[in-house]
C-alpha cells in the first residue's frame, strides 16, 4: 500500500469533528502538516486558515501552498429532519463545498487534489444488494443531498485538481459518532437489534479510515467516489451481538421498527432501518489492506482493547 508522499501540506475544513479531529491528529503523527480551516478569526494565522462558507469568506490566496484540501464540513445528520433541519443540512455541504472549489477553480497554482467528504447515503436502501462506485445512485432526501454534495465541487474540476468523494459509511470508534451514542444504553444492559435486525450495516474503524484518506492522499491514481467502509458488512443482529460481546454484555431489548419511526421520524427510517451492503471496491483493486477487516477486530479497537 503506497504511503501518502510525506511531507505533504493539507488544509482541512471540518477539523474540529469527529473525523477531522482524529484525521488530523494522523497526519501530523505520519510527519504531514495539517492545518485546519477555522471560522474564528483570533484563531486564524500560520497555524489555521479563516472562512466561513456562511458569509463566502475565503481569501483567495488562503490554499497557496498546499498539496490537498480535505473537506469534511457539514451539519449533523443525526437530527430529526424537519423542514429547518433539511435545509441546514443540505446548505451547509453546498456553501462550504461549493466555496472551496470555486476557490480552488481561481488560483493560479491550485492544491493538485481535493478529497471531498460524502457518504454511502447516495445509494439509499437497497436491501442486501452489493453496492460498489459503479452503483447507481438510490432516491429519497440523503441520495439527494448527497448528488448535489458531490456536485458542488465542479468548480473544481479542471485541469490537475484531482477529485475525490469519500463516501464514508458508520465509522467506529468509542470517541465520538454511532457507537458513542450507543455504548450507555448496551453498558447498561439495554441494546438490543434494531427493527428486524436483517438491514445491513457498511462499517469501518475510525483507525482504518484515517489510514484510508492518507492513502488515498498518496495514490495520484484514484479519483472519483471511493467507498469508505470495510469489505464485511454485516446485519444490524450481527453488530448488536459483537458490540454485546464486546462489552461483555447481553443484547435482549430489541427496539420495534415503530418507535424508531416514534422517536427519529423520516431521519430513523433512512438511517437505522434502511439496508446497505457497500462494498470498498475501489480500495481493494488499488491495494489497501486493512487493519481490522471484521467488526470484531474494529469493535476491540474502537473500545481500545486491543
Amino acid at each position: 500500500m503506497p504511503p501518502a508522499r510525506a511531507p505533504l501540506r493539507v488544509a482541512i475544513a471540518g477539523a474540529t469533528g469527529f473525523l477531522g479531529s482524529a484525521l488530523r491528529d494522523h497526519l501530523t503523527a505520519e510527519g504531514h502538516d495539517a492545518v485546519p480551516l477555522t471560522r474564528r478569526i483570533e484563531g486564524a494565522g500560520k497555524d489555521a486558515i479563516h472562512w466561513d462558507p456562511a458569509r463566502d469568506e475565503l481569501h483567495p490566496r488562503a490554499l497557496d501552498g498546499f498539496d490537498a484540501v480535505v473537506n469534511l464540513a457539514g451539519e449533523n445528520i443525526a437530527q430529526r429532519w424537519t423542514d429547518d433541519a433539511k435545509r441546514r443540512i443540505l446548505e451547509s455541504r453546498e456553501r462550504a463545498t461549493g466555496l472551496l472549489a470555486r476557490t480552488i477553480a481561481a488560483m493560479e497554482r491550485p492544491p493538485r487534489m481535493l478529497l471531498n467528504a460524502s457518504a454511502i447515503g447516495i445509494y439509499g436502501d437497497r436491501g442486501a444488494a452489493a453496492l460498489d462506485e459503479s452503483s447507481p445512485a438510490g432516491s429519497g432526501f440523503l441520495p439527494d443531498v448527497v448528488r448535489a454534495w458531490e456536485r458542488a465541487t465542479e468548480p473544481a474540476q479542471r485541469g490537475d485538481v484531482r477529485i475525490v468523494f469519500l463516501r464514508t459509511g458508520l465509522v467506529l470508534d468509542q470517541t465520538g459518532g454511532a457507537l458513542q451514542k450507543m455504548l450507555t444504553p448496551f453498558r447498561m444492559g439495554l441494546g438490543g437489534r434494531i427493527g428486524s435486525g436483517e438491514q445491513i450495516m457498511s462499517w469501518i474503524s475510525l483507525r482504518d479510515w484515517v489510514r484510508a484518506v492518507e492513502f488515498l492522499l498518496g495514490h495520484g491514481q484514484v479519483s472519483g467516489p471511493v467507498n469508505l467502509v470495510a469489505s464485511n458488512p454485516v446485519s444490524n443482529a450481527d453488530f448488536t451481538r459483537a458490540l454485546g460481546h464486546a462489552l461483555g454484555r447481553p443484547t435482549l431489548i430489541p427496539i420495534p421498527e415503530a418507535g424508531v419511526r416514534l422517536a427519529f421520524g423520516e431521519m430513523g427510517e433512512a438511517t437505522l432501518l434502511a439496508s446497505q451492503r457497500v462494498l470498498p471496491q475501489k480500495l481493494l483493486d488499488y491495494g489497501f489492506t486493512f487493519e481490522h477487516p471484521s467488526i470484531e477486530q474494529a469493535l476491540r479497537s474502537a473500545l481500545g482493547s486491543t
